[in-house]
């Protein structure tokens, strides 16, 4: 009978929608004083329509079914849902009020659903319009450090990559418009992000596991920056910035617009960024030689470029567009430099300049269609090809390059309300072509291959919203030629320590590997308003990943984070390393998040907690070995004694079990008109549960910021308090809490056409020196100091 009655409402959906939908609904949209509000984008629940309220706040929408439920938003206010009963002569004179918010709700578009920092059951933030374009930084870490639950991995100001609740690298998923971004940040720290905040509309960061829609590669998080390359319309915009700040002698110019007739829109946008070493009001070592240098970081210095061109096919129903775009960034890699030495004759050598060269050629097809009867409401395709490359240089001689030549589509078939389940069926394809090759390819070159199908609804039941979501993949791993080399890896002993070890003694084993992994997702999340401009969310999730190919095959010296990695395909017996013969285990995540919110009045808050146990934590345990680099860069006289400068500590990737739990909190008092006061804080903890702490755990972090708003012109000051982080793994370093101060003061006017705004922002007001516990470089690059930008937007 129960299969009966879903066939039933199927065959119904299709044959009889178009006849169901007769009714009309129209009405005001006023605030809590009863003024109407203009501009309120009114949609239908889980249908294609939508329409925005006049300047007396009115709207009207026709063909509905007799269950309907509509979406109503405008800025500056919480989002409203509201659930009508429509007779067949329709509904006239109904009233949505909305309520003013203190929270900024702009809605995530790596998402199916309406999801906002007041709606979704798992948390989200969302940066964009003047916030952004006020914090871009030349990476995309810098960019979100200061967003609640969001830290970076700073790598010398040239590459760091963002850190979501203590997860990064292979956990955290970078997407460019829903797609994965392509390039080797997810390898190393010092692999840039091959992407520009300058030309972007907003980011998104969608904290705890996305990978329902994602894929494993998400199991931490998803950050998605949003561009228009494939236009949605041709409306003619354009906006630009130029800026100049002090600490770096950064000077950056970008700007994009967007045009076109009634059935084709183009895009152009393009950006360059140049910058020096940066300033820094010490040393940059923590523990300096004598006759080191101060003031400045060594090769922190880099230059980028690039631009996008697009085009989209507008139609009735949607719209097809495709875009190109390239991206060019060369940088220094601090840490990795090769310092300059002198002979016993005293003559200086010259510091050898170690940069990497980045290029990324990306290709991307787009389509959004829908169907006003029918099962199907909406199709949305979308497909990107991505070639990437990235050589390290060394003296003007290629030492090592990385390419990664990938492609992806995914299909979502977005269905029809089905007995008021509202949701969708994505299809997902994933295939990446990795190699490393040169001195420093400390991972072999491999193919990685996901197919997966994934499940999303959802339902109100009253004052409750109801997700459901599930996802299964199917993920290979295939290399030619794994090696297993003999490193003669050894212990540094107190008393003695043998010099006649082989170093290079030979190849032990070369082989060929073929993994297979069949990783599933399964989530259960509710949002309850169970009081007026109050909601509660809780989220229960299992999610699975794949080990990388790097967490698996590498076996080599990884200069960038200053060790010797060995992967999870090799183990330990006595001080060599053998062939793992135990079964490679899945990383399985158990999370669970609780929000309350309060998000209209004068005041408003977002508290979270969140518990993530992790089966199989695939981490970087230290072995106490130490192993040849294949790369001294000790030039000292070493007769005197025997040097490690060529040496580094080695490291094996190894499963544990392991607990991360914390809380998050942001409160927001708007004191008056002009004023509004904003605090935050958050606080991880990552421990191994047989005992011991995850390595580059986040600090507790809090910070304050007082804005002014008024008329023409915009200010605030923020200080972020970072205290000291002692809870560390073996053999890490406890690193000392700091205070950074920063300001910033823009006005607005108008000339001609446009509309510009001139600003003014210092950073690290009080010049102090900050060491970045989650950086690999932390002993070597502090964060910069004292820095002053100043610069000009316009558009029009």
């Amino acid at each position: 009978m129960f299969k009966k009655a879903i066939l039933a409402s199927l065959v119904s959906a299709v044959l009889f929608s178009a006849a169901a939908n007769a009714e009309s609904i129209s009405g005001v949209v006023t605030d809590s004083n009863g003024k109407p509000v203009a501009g309120a984008t009114v949609s239908v629940a889980g249908e294609n329509q939508q329409v925005v309220t006049d300047a007396a706040g009115r709207f009207t929408i026709k063909m509905l079914a007799a269950d309907t439920e509509l979406h109503v938003e405008a800025r500056g206010f919480a989002h409203r849902n509201a659930h009508f009963s429509v007779p067949k002569q329709g509904l006239t004179d109904v009233s949505v009020v909305l309520l003013s918010s203190t929270i900024e709700v702009i809605d995530v578009k790596a998402s199916l659903f309406h999801t906002s920092a007041t709606e979704s059951a798992l948390p989200v933030n969302v940066l964009a319009g003047d916030k952004l374009k006020m914090r871009q930084a030349s990476t995309l870490g810098d960019t979100l450090k200061n967003e609640v639950g969001v830290h970076s991995n700073f790598y010398g100001g040239v590459a760091s990559s963002p850190i979501i609740r203590g997860l990064d690298g292979p956990r955290v998923l970078i997407t460019q418009n829903g797609l994965d971004a392509g390039d080797a940040s997810r390898v190393g720290p010092d692999h840039s992000v091959a992407s520009e905040a300058s030309t972007a509309t907003q980011i998104e960061v969608l904290r705890g596991p996305a990978t329902l829609f994602y894929g494993s590669g998400a199991i931490g998080g998803v950050v998605n920056v949003v561009d228009e390359r494939v236009p949605t319309d041709s409306t003619s915009r354009a906006e630009w910035m130029v800026q100049r700040e002090s600490v770096n002698n950064e000077k950056l110019v970008a700007g994009s617009a967007v045009s076109g007739t009634d059935n084709i829109a183009v895009y152009v946008d393009g950006f360059w960024r140049d910058s020096d070493d940066y300033s820094i009001p010490g040393f940059a070592e923590a523990e300096p030689e004598e006759g080191a240098k101060k003031g400045k970081v060594a090769n922190s210095a880099s230059e980028a470029k690039g631009g996008t061109v697009g085009a989209s096919w507008l139609l009735s129903n949607g719209y097809v567009g495709i875009s190109y775009g390239r991206l060019e960034r060369e940088y220094g890699i601090p840490g990795h430099s090769h310092g300059g030495h002198e002979h016993e004759e005293g003559e200086a050598h010259e510091e050898e300049q170690v940069y990497a060269d980045l290029t990324q050629n990306r290709y991307q097809l787009l389509s959004e269609l829908n169907f006003s009867s029918g099962l199907i409401r909406a199709v949305n395709t979308r497909l990107a090809f991505t070639d990437y490359e990235h050589a390290e240089i060394e003296a003007g001689v290629v030492g090592t390059t990385f390419k990664n030549r990938s492609q992806e589509a995914r299909l979502e078939l977005l269905h029809r309300t089905l007995g008021h389940w509202r949701g969708g069926l994505s299809l997902h394809y994933k295939f990446s072509d990795f190699e490393a090759i040169g001195e420093e390819a400390f991972t072999p070159p491999s193919e990685s291959q996901m197919l997966a199908v994934g499940l999303m609804e959802e339902r109100h039941f009253g004052d409750w919203l109801v997700q459901l979501g599930a996802r299964v993949e199917r993920v290979t791993i295939d290399a030619s030629d794994v090696l297993l080399p003999d490193i003669g890896a050894h212990s540094h002993g107190e008393e003695e320590h043998d010099h006649d070890h082989d170093h290079g003694a030979g190849m032990i084993r070369a082989f060929d590997v073929s993994q297979k992994f069949t990783p599933y997702s399964l989530s259960a999340g509710t949002v309850w308003d169970f009081a007026e401009g109050y909601n509660l969310g809780f989220s229960v999730s299992r999610s699975q990943r794949a080990p990388s190919a790097a967490e698996l095959l590498s076996f080599g010296a990884h200069i960038g984070t200053q060790s010797y990695e060995v992967g999870a395909m090799f183990t330990l017996d006595g001080d060599e390393f053998v062939l793992n013969t135990q079964p490679i285990e899945l990383e399985t995540a158990n999370n669970l998040d609780v929000t309350l919110r309060k998000f209209s009045g004068n005041t408003g808050f977002v508290l979270n907690a969140f518990y993530n146990r992790v089966d199989n934590y695939y981490y970087q345990q230290n072995t106490g070995l130490f192993a040849e680099s294949g790369h001294s860069h000790d030039h000292g006289d070493e007769e005197e004694g025997h040097e490690h400068g060529g040496e580094l500590p080695v490291y094996l990737f190894t499963a544990a079990d392991v607990t991360l739990h914390g809380l998050e909190a942001q409160f927001n008092w708007q004191i008056n008109d002009p004023f509004k006061l904003t605090l935050q804080g958050d606080y991880i903890r990552a421990r191994l549960n047989d005992g011991g702490d995850l390595p580059r755990t986040p600090p507790l972090r809090m910070a304050a910021e007082l804005a002014y708003e008024h008329d023409a012109i915009s200010a605030d000051v923020r200080a972020t308090r970072y205290f000291k982080q002692d809870k560390v793994s073996e053999l890490e370093q406890a690193t000392a809490g700091y205070t950074l101060l920063d300001a910033s003061v823009s006005y607005r006017f108008e000339l001609g056409a446009q509309l510009l705004t001139a600003y003014i922002k210092g950073q690290n007001l009080t010049d102090e020196e900050a060491r970045v516990h989650t950086s690999f470089l932390k002993d070597i690059t502090p964060l910069p100091g004292r820095s002053v930008a100043v610069g000009l937007r316009g558009s029009f």
